[in-house]
């Protein structure tokens, strides 16, 4: 009897902002590790999505979108993140959309490795009524570059994300699992609620708020049953700290209220969160405001 190879290895998931990047990793792994918004730039950090079959561990990495229009201090940094990402990983999924490709896709098609096993993934076809307007778009893209594969997918509606992992997995070196089994990511809870309460302020305040927001948490402790957070979201300016507070303190309660909610069932007991809103002036060109956050520089 034949054994089965096992294979593991790492895979970068990039694309220009809002082509549903951490849509399609939240899909793959099976859970939500990746904030959504409809608001671009909302994933900062390169966050590990760990899947484990029995032939296979894939470790996807969610990328920032990559910023080409706005370069202040902190697109740099997001920026940054992409690039390194791409140069250490085993395979790429270039994400784009569906009938939607311009000159950003085609800067950071310039940012794809030379060598290594590169899978264009054709996001939001289920927004496509005329599905035959697909083939001559595909047929353009596909003289851009060589890819291995080129895979049309819905990943809000996982359609297609079966051969996704099926194609991948052939380009995965064959070793033995580098994370045990039952591990679905790399990052801590603390900032995994971190994200989670970024996440609630863009839903809940779309464009009245700049994505330029942080949120760091001050003190994070567990008792028998009860999780006690206290977490300080900074922004930029003083007019933008009157908007998450809201009339009376009542947007800043909406938020926590919905963050308190899906963080209990990150941690599996009833929660306790307190939450100040600070100004930071401009942390967003700010290299040293920017690190307080957690963005590592060169």
């Amino acid at each position: 009897m034949t054994k089965l190879t096992h294979r593991a290895g790492y895979v970068a998931i990039i694309g220009r902002p809002n082509v549903g990047k951490s849509t399609l990793l939240n899909q793959l792994i099976g859970r939500k590790i990746s904030i959504t918004s409809s608001k671009p730039q909302t994933t900062r950090f390169p966050i590990l999505g760990i899947l484990t079959q029995p032939n296979a561990q894939y470790l996807f990495v969610d990328t920032p979108g990559f910023q080409t229009e706005h370069l202040g201090g902190l697109n740099r940094a997001l920026n940054r993140i992409v690039t390194t990402s791409l140069s250490d990983v085993d395979a790429v999924l270039w994400v784009v959309e569906a009938l939607k490709y311009d000159e950003r896709d085609k800067k950071l098609l310039k940012l794809l490795p030379n060598e290594g096993p590169v899978i264009l993934l054709i996001n939001k076809i289920d927004e496509i009524p005329n599905k035959s307007e697909l083939l001559p778009f595909i047929e353009t893209i596909a003289q851009e570059y060589p890819f291995k594969a080129i895979i049309p997918i819905s990943a809000e509606r996982n359609v297609q994300l079966d051969d996704v992992l099926n194609t991948l997995s052939g380009f995965l070196p064959e070793q033995a699992a580098i994370y045990e089994e039952g591990r679905f990511t790399d990052r801590n809870e603390e900032f995994m609620i971190a994200e989670i309460i970024r996440e609630k302020l863009y839903r809940f305040l779309g464009d009245e708020l700049p994505y330029s927001t942080g949120v760091v948490i001050e003190s994070f402790s567990k008792e028998e049953n009860l999780t006690r957070i206290q977490a300080t979201i900074y922004v930029a300016k003083a007019g933008q700290k009157a908007i998450v507070i809201g009339k009376n303190g009542a947007k800043l309660k909406e938020i926590a209220t919905q963050a308190r909610r899906e963080i209990e069932t990150l941690v599996g007991q009833k929660v306790f969160l307190e939450s100040w809103v600070k100004v930071k002036k401009d942390w967003t060109d700010d290299q040293r405001a920017i690190k307080s956050l957690g963005f590592i520089f060169d």
